[in-house]
């Protein structure tokens, strides 16, 4: 974030201070939210997983077809089980949430199916906007099923839906517009909204909560959200502060916003950085989505978390990155062909799948580093 502080003559500060920023996510030409999808997917597929997923649930918001879900392009590269319905979610960065919701229902009615639930994302503004540093990449794959290995997210959730125009991206754009102060304004209220909701269907009380996740298009956001659940919540929140979700922006801090991705990127976050034994206390979650849907959900924390963590793989997946100077970030995410122009790509991405071409309209996905050649990242899950 200072180099790209520098490349526009501002203050590295308004990033790295201003909205909590220190580095960006920047997907290769050869990586989109297929190819980060299924590299997100692939270390949970063991032969149980593989064999009970009966739902493969994709949340995007940069969705690469207008008729076929992007879950079906990570289908077929995974080889997943073929007696399972596919589909693709979207309301900006709720998605997920949405089908999390969706699949525990689901599992509830059908205890031995786990559902796959996918959220991929690249957060994607205009060159030299006020939104450009905001941007990142990422996803997020989760199992649910009856007997969770994680968390255990309870029946309870708050909701509140307001159509605004405070971000959104039409068909024509391949970059987001944003009313920025307008979206933090309207984030705050669906946080407050979902809240009260969520009270008064009989949720936690959050003096029974022991840390909060928060949406983070940017990572001071969750200050900001915390502020306002305690002006909400008054005295159920005094035993809260900085420490109840700071755990949760490590992350994101250093990847960006993930639109759909962001809010578990975060509790992904929380599992692995809190040097607290987090079994069985209660996480208090709040999904946003511009446009807008705001939901507020809590989860408990199974005690044998840990022994399922990937912490050090994540830890190193981030620090393996390659560093870009302003040029190449230029070209990699801002002068790539038109999606109308047929390509072959070379290979750029570090992960085990790829876009390898665009060819008569249809994209082409690869295996390009064997799963036996990931062995010294996968080892340290």
């Amino acid at each position: 974030m200072a180099d790209l502080a520098a490349a526009h003559g501002i203050d590295p500060a308004k990033y790295t201070k201003g909205i909590g920023q220190e580095r960006m996510a920047v997907p290769a030409p050869d990586e989109d939210i297929v190819t980060m999808a299924a590299n997100a997917v692939a270390p949970l597929l063991s032969d149980v997983v593989r064999d009970a997923v009966s739902t493969v649930i994709f949340a995007t918001e940069s969705g690469i077809d207008q008729s076929k879900s992007a879950g079906l392009f990570v289908h077929g590269v995974l080889g997943l089980n073929p007696n399972c319905r596919v589909v693709e979610f979207k309301q900006a960065c709720y998605g997920a949430t949405a089908g999390i919701q969706f699949a525990c229902d689901l599992v509830r009615q059908h205890p031995t199916e786990k559902v796959l639930i996918i959220a991929s994302d690249i957060a994607r503004y205009e060159r030299g906007s006020e939104g450009e540093c905001t941007q990142g990449a990422g996803a997020v794959a989760m199992v649910i099923s009856a007997n969770p290995r994680l968390i255990e997210i309870h029946p309870q959730s708050g909701l509140f839906s307001v159509d605004v125009m405070d971000f959104w991206r039409p068909n024509h754009r391949s970059a987001a517009l944003v009313e920025g102060k307008l979206s933090i304004d309207v984030y705050l209220r669906s946080l407050t909204e979902a809240w009260a909701d969520f009270r008064r269907k009989g949720g936690l009380p959050l003096d029974a909560v022991d840390k909060l996740c928060f949406h983070q298009p940017f990572t001071k956001m969750a200050k900001k959200a915390f502020a306002a659940l305690a002006e909400a919540a008054g005295p159920e929140a005094a035993h809260l502060g900085e420490a109840s979700y700071a755990d949760s922006q490590v992350y994101g801090r250093l990847i960006g916003n993930t639109y759909s991705a962001s809010l578990y990127v975060g509790l992904c976050s929380l599992l692995d950085n809190c040097a607290e034994d987090l079994g069985g206390r209660h996480i208090g979650l709040f999904s946003y989505g511009s446009g807008s849907v705001g939901e507020f959900f809590t989860a408990t924390v199974r005690s044998s978390y840990r022994r399922y963590l990937r912490a050090e793989a994540h830890k190193a997946m981030i620090e393996a990155r390659q560093r870009l100077d302003d040029e190449t970030y230029a070209a990699w995410f801002y002068d790539v062909p038109k999606q109308v122009e047929d390509r072959a790509l070379p290979q750029e991405a570090a992960g085990r799948f790829r876009l390898a071409a665009v060819e008569d309209q249809r994209r082409v996905y690869e295996e390009a580093i064997p799963e036996a050649q990931l062995v010294p990242l996968q080892a340290v899950a």
